[in-house]
């Protein structure tokens, strides 16, 4: 039992199936030694209990009446304060609006402890402004994942014999979408078990046709002021994908690989002029622009200055420099 000095009618109108008042007819003598008297007034504090709702209101069952905790109540409580629109903006009592956007989850993934940790700290917030009478406002959203979705869905159609390089880019498109229908709300779902109270009226996601105009704009602004520009610049390129990938889709992993040695004749000289080059990516030898010595080594410093051949190049020469 909870003794409250605020007025009961707000706990009322957030769920009347949970809380009621209970009126006492008591003597003035034996209140004043239980209960203390408003400091204002003559008037005794309302008591205000947590009833233990019957199973037939089908929102809440008491933990006193059941033998263990029901799951299910949960849903049914969440449900029942989404239906009410507790969830959404109350401008009734104004105030400056509190406003949360959502990180996005991957449309593809599953809940982890780093989900549930940003969902609590969130809903935290979300519900003590909301309790102060702030017009509070969470908005949900989940990420398209572009990569993932895209493996996601190539392993499905592969599963039905069908490959994406057959497909053509509308077609394959057109796969994703019956995808996310289907399957895109396992995270969304997670979440809502979480108890977080957003505003699932408002949900987005990435590639919703008003966000995928608003990016196109902010491109094309950018680029009208000069602030975007093409350039060369290595990038992690994936085989299997046939396109490039971000830095933060690449993993990486320790293998024992091979230490390849590879002589590089001297231009011009005898057989017996060449250097050695030790590496683990022979392949990049096609790249090669010089090759630098140290000075002070006796086998090769004498070729600084003279031109070497790059092997399998048909005869690509390219100079010796001192490395300093």
């Amino acid at each position: 039992m909870l003794s409250l000095s605020s007025p009961f009618s707000v706990c009322n109108r957030l769920n009347p199936l949970l809380f009621y008042t209970r009126r006492r007819t008591i003597s003035h003598s034996s209140y004043s030694r239980r209960f203390r008297f408003n400091r204002f007034t003559t008037t005794p504090i309302r008591l205000l209990t947590v009833a233990a709702a019957s199973e037939n209101n089908g929102v809440f069952t008491s933990p006193e009446i059941a033998k263990s905790f029901d799951f299910a109540a949960e849903e049914r409580i969440y449900n029942w304060w989404e239906s009410q629109g507790y969830f959404k903006p109350n401008f009734d009592r104004g105030g400056d609006p509190f406003v949360i956007s959502m990180p996005p989850p991957n449309v593809t993934g599953s809940l982890h402890m780093g989900h549930a940790m940003f969902v609590t700290l969130e809903d935290i917030m979300v519900r003590y402004n909301r309790m102060k009478g702030r017009p509070t406002l969470w908005l949900p959203g989940t990420d398209h994942a572009g990569i993932a979705t895209q493996l996601v869905v190539e392993r499905m159609l592969a599963s039905e014999g069908i490959k994406r390089v057959e497909m053509s880019r509308d077609q394959f498109t057109s796969k994703v979408w019956q995808w996310k229908e289907k399957y895109g709300g396992t995270i969304t779902n997670q979440i809502k078990r979480l108890g977080a109270s957003c505003d699932w009226s408002r949900e987005h996601f990435t590639l919703d046709e008003q966000l995928s105009e608003s990016v196109v704009e902010a491109f094309v602004r950018l680029h009208e002021k000069g602030l975007i520009y093409q350039g060369s610049y290595m990038v992690n390129w994936s085989p299997t994908l046939q396109t490039a990938v971000s830095d933060l889709e690449v993993e990486y992993s320790e293998e024992s690989g091979y230490l390849y040695h590879i002589r590089y004749r001297v231009a011009g000289g005898s057989r017996d002029d060449w250097l050695t080059v030790a590496t683990t990516r022979p392949e990049t030898l096609f790249g090669d622009v010089a090759l630098a010595v140290n000075p002070q080594d006796d086998r090769y410093s004498k070729y600084i200055g003279q031109m070497a051949i790059v092997p399998l190049t048909f005869g690509r020469n390219v100079p010796i420099i001192s490395d300093k």
